[in-house]
Parts: C-alpha cells; sequence; structure tokens
C-alpha cells in the first residue's frame, strides 16, 4: 500500500514540475522575435535600446513604466493606437503602430521593451 501512494506522489510531483516547466517555457520573453517585428515596423527608425534617436531609447520608456501597474496596457495603447508624438528635435509626428495584430507578438514586444 505505501509503494502505491509513493508512486502516486511521484508521479503528481512530476506532472507538477513538467506543467511547471512549459508554462514557464510559454511566458519566456523571445528577444529575437521582438527585434524583429520592431525592425520590420521601422521602430529601430526612431528607437533604439540604449540611445535617443528621434523617440526615446527603450531603456528610458522602461525606466519611465517601472513599478506602475498599468505599464503593459500603456505602452501597448502606444504602440497600436497611431497618435501625435514630440520628437528629440521639437517637432511632432504621427506615431507608426507596430506591425502585427497578434496578442501574442504584441505583448512580446511590450515586455521586450519594459525589460530594458
Amino acid at each position: 500500500m505505501k509503494i502505491h501512494s509513493a508512486s502516486r506522489t511521484l508521479f503528481s510531483l512530476a506532472i507538477a514540475a513538467a506543467a511547471l516547466s512549459v508554462s514557464s517555457g510559454a511566458l519566456a520573453l523571445d528577444d529575437e522575435a521582438a527585434k524583429g517585428l520592431m525592425k520590420k515596423s521601422d521602430c529601430t527608425k526612431c528607437h533604439a535600446a540604449d540611445k535617443d534617436k528621434k523617440g526615446p531609447a527603450y531603456k528610458k520608456i522602461a525606466a519611465k513604466y517601472k513599478g506602475k501597474a498599468d505599464a503593459e496596457d500603456k505602452v501597448t495603447k502606444f504602440i497600436t493606437v497611431s497618435s501625435k508624438v514630440k520628437l528629440a528635435d521639437g517637432g511632432e509626428d504621427e506615431h507608426k503602430v507596430i506591425g502585427t495584430k497578434d496578442g501574442k507578438e504584441i505583448k512580446n514586444v511590450v515586455q521586450w521593451i519594459l525589460a530594458q
């Protein structure tokens, strides 16, 4: 009876570990996919990871939203809804939207930006 119970416990632990592994992998940030989509969407014409161009560096954006509960929502809206933005040179321009409607791809880009 004890062997059967121990086997069941080990089996349950193995299933739990596998589930945790899969869910952690599913949430993993895909750096290359984020960078590729941003390049394809022309984001890199105005933004860079660590230096200002026409627009702020991604590190600056991440710092602005660090610790804020609505950070993902704000950045998601910013990259998916076209709006007027002020440029580093003082001018204004229409901010382009990200080149996808796929929620997972958008979330990956947003998380990449906020991780800088």
